[in-house]
């Protein structure tokens, strides 16, 4: 039996594929793949967010150090360097030229005006004062006898016993001695005056310096170096500077004010307040060479605390802010929108909080009323590059310092191991 190439059975047949059939498997089997795949990645995806969310929930909380905000008058003030200056310095010289026999006061010690301070040998012009008084005697007595013979010759000249020319003599000779003794009171008085300067007195209270010149040298009143300086330092002034910009406005705070700008000095290292005291002189003119202008403050310094030539930090107080909120310097941070502080809300979370400061004096930022932070709410102070909005914290405490000594125990403690000491 012959079989025909072309029947379905011969070998040598032509196949014809199944296409149709083997495609919509292929894409059942890859849709199969992707959906697995899909649901795997979501299951990894979410066993992810899963493990993130327990990391977050189990990251340590931030150390950081707080301050709360206070609601205070801070006055706002110009702030300059001062150097203290006596309210009164006096060179005591002598005026006469002799030998110095005695000192009447301690180096160093408080003096009263018109105190003795120095005594200069007087022997040569008290001998002076005696000769001028003695001339004015002996010319009172002329003076006395040409009087009386003035009266003679007026009775003489109503006798027609003397004549006009004897008369007038005697009147002009009178009138002469009247002169001759007018002169010998003022050379007494001169006498007295200079040997007065013999005996020199306090000018002003206050605390002499070193003695310069010791008893028994000879002193000149041509002398520059002077027997002692007195400094006046209760009362005692601080000259200080500031910018001339500040001009217009001390000026105008002086109209506003009823009494005379108050002036802090304190110290330089440790900003302790020294003193407090008024502003009593503000220079009628402005230093071109540096473009400041000088103010004088006195102070009372029953204490003592300012020395002339020391140097303070002297703040002019020019008006008082008014209740404002403040917080430490540290807490306020900058970035690109402006200012801000890291507030911690009741669950010790951080969050950026926007504030607007006024100024910065002393450490202090100044709120504007527009801050959005209230009286008694924490913010950060020192730690503030760990934080991040939403970051839990927890206060950190201070650390002592390296050798302190151990803080002591509780009383109850200390009890017990003194009677555990004594079993």
């Amino acid at each position: 039996m012959t079989t025909s190439p072309n029947s379905p059975t011969s070998p040598n047949a032509p196949r014809h594929p199944r296409t149709p059939r083997r495609s919509t498997l292929a894409i059942a089997v890859a849709a199969a793949l992707l959906l697995a795949a899909g649901v795997a990645g979501w299951s990894t995806m979410q066993r992810a967010s899963a493990a993130d969310q327990s990391t977050a929930k189990a990251a340590p909380p931030v150390a950081v150090s707080l301050a709360r905000v206070q609601e205070r008058d801070l006055p706002l003030y110009l702030a300059g360097v001062g150097t203290v200056t006596a309210n009164a310095s006096v060179v005591v010289k002598t005026r006469i030229d002799g030998q110095l026999d005695k000192v009447g006061f301690e180096e160093g010690e408080d003096v009263k005006k018109g105190q003795l301070l120095a005594q200069i040998d007087s022997r040569a012009l008290q001998a002076q004062l005696a000769q001028a008084e003695a001339q004015r005697a002996r010319d009172a007595a002329n003076l006395m006898n040409a009087r009386l013979d003035l009266q003679r010759y007026t009775t003489l000249r109503g006798q027609d016993a003397a004549t006009q020319q004897q008369l007038d003599t005697q009147k002009a000779l009178v009138a002469q001695l009247e002169a001759t003794v007018k002169t010998d009171e003022a050379q007494v008085a001169y006498a007295r005056v200079q040997l007065s300067y013999t005996t020199i007195n306090a000018p002003i209270s206050g605390r002499v310096g070193a003695r310069l010149v010791d008893p028994g040298n000879i002193v000149h009143a041509a002398d520059t170096t002077g027997l002692v300086v007195i400094n006046q330092i209760d009362p005692i002034t601080v000259v200080f500077t500031l910018p001339e910009e500040a001009v217009v406005s001390i000026n105008r705070a002086q109209r506003n004010s009823q009494k005379p700008l108050k002036v802090i000095a304190a110290a330089r290292d440790s900003q302790e307040v020294l003193a407090t005291g008024k502003l009593v002189l503000l220079d009628n003119q402005i230093n071109t060479s540096n473009g400041t202008v000088q103010l004088k403050a006195r102070f009372d310094n029953a204490e003592h605390k300012l020395w002339p030539g020391q140097y303070v930090n002297a703040r002019l107080v020019m008006n008082s802010h008014g209740n404002a909120l403040t917080v430490p310097a540290a807490a306020i941070q900058r970035n690109q929108q402006g200012t801000y502080v890291y507030a911690i809300d009741q669950e010790d979370k951080a969050s950026m909080q926007p504030v607007k400061v006024d100024r910065i004096q002393d450490g202090i930022a100044v709120l504007a009323a527009d801050s959005g932070v209230t009286a008694d709410q924490r913010v950060v102070i020192d730690g503030q590059y760990k934080l991040k909005p939403g970051s839990r914290i927890v206060e950190s405490k201070p650390q002592p310092a390296k050798g302190a000594a151990p803080a002591a125990p509780a009383a109850g403690t200390a009890n017990a191991e003194a009677k555990g000491s004594t079993k």
